[in-house]
């Protein structure tokens, strides 16, 4: 009988990191790179059904292009093949990352504290901006008003509705004025918190919401380099997207990128035979 191998498989994990440094099966979904920088688009939605892989691969992106990132991590991937692309585009950008798979609660008030907190909790990593020589007092007062600390709670981060909403574009120009390189912003999960303030009764506050930011953040951010965001529900273009002309929307439906989500018959192939189980296709 084969002695089957011991990689442990990543059940529920979708961080690209926890996966390569504790030894868990990675299906290699690294060439999704390659394709996304190939075929430019400036703003990249993808939308797949649960359990396709989005989250990790969004944490892929940030691993693979994030100043200060572990080229270790992507030894032995299929991506590393590329030295001339890895040369010009690992490790180099400042990445804003968030998930807005948590944005929701019974009332407008509630979802809107949520979103604050997790501007917020990303603002947080750059502490570094706040001994910047290359941004002024008053660039690192609007930093400030990023991380701002409440008092009640209600909200651990006490952001006001005008400072979220430019809250993403803020912290891109900030990023921008520190490292000299614009910026990459990866938001997971994008539809949750549409999907849940449809079910509580407060939609249209929260697609104003989301509207006002994703205009800042997307369309008239001087800042971005590119953007991907990804979701389970495709939100028409009319009511958070208006006048979005660099949006590229990419369904399950597409063929291009449908190898870099959930498993191919190689990759199952592959996976069975790894653990010495192909007879059980």
């Amino acid at each position: 009988m084969m002695k089957v191998k011991n990689k442990k498989l990543p059940i529920g994990i979708d961080g690209f990191e926890k996966i390569r440094t504790n030894d868990f099966y990675y299906v290699d979904k690294t060439l999704f790179i390659k394709e996304l920088l190939q075929n430019w688009g400036e703003v990249n939605l993808f939308t797949r059904p649960r359990r396709f892989g989005k989250s990790l691969n969004m944490s892929m992106l940030k691993s693979f292009f994030e100043i200060g990132s572990d080229p270790a991590l992507f030894e032995g991937e299929k991506i590393m093949q590329d030295k001339d692309l890895c040369e010009r585009y690992m490790g180099k950008f400042p990445v804003i990352s968030i998930s807005l798979k948590s944005v929701g609660g019974l009332n407008f008030k509630a979802a809107s504290a949520a979103l604050k907190n997790i501007i917020g909790k990303e603002a947080m990593r750059f502490q570094f901006l706040l001994e910047s020589e290359r941004l002024s007092e008053a660039e690192k007062n609007s930093y400030k008003r990023l991380i701002k600390i409440g008092t009640t709670s209600e909200a651990i981060y006490d952001i006001t509705d005008a400072t979220l909403i430019d809250s993403m574009q803020t912290l891109s120009q900030l990023l921008e004025k520190h490292y000299g390189q614009k910026v990459i912003l990866l938001i997971d999960e994008y539809d949750v918190p549409l999907d849940k303030a449809f079910q509580r009764g407060y939609y249209d506050e929260m697609v104003s919401l989301i509207r006002s930011l994703f205009d800042n953040a997307l369309k008239t951010n001087a800042s971005l380099y590119f953007a991907v965001l990804t979701g389970c529900l495709r939100i028409s273009k009319e009511s958070i997207f208006t006048g979005l002309n660099n949006l590229k929307v990419h369904t399950i439906s597409d063929v291009r990128y449908d190898e870099y989500f959930g498993f191919t018959d190689a990759d199952v192939d592959k996976m069975l035979a790894f653990y010495g189980l192909s007879s059980y296709k």
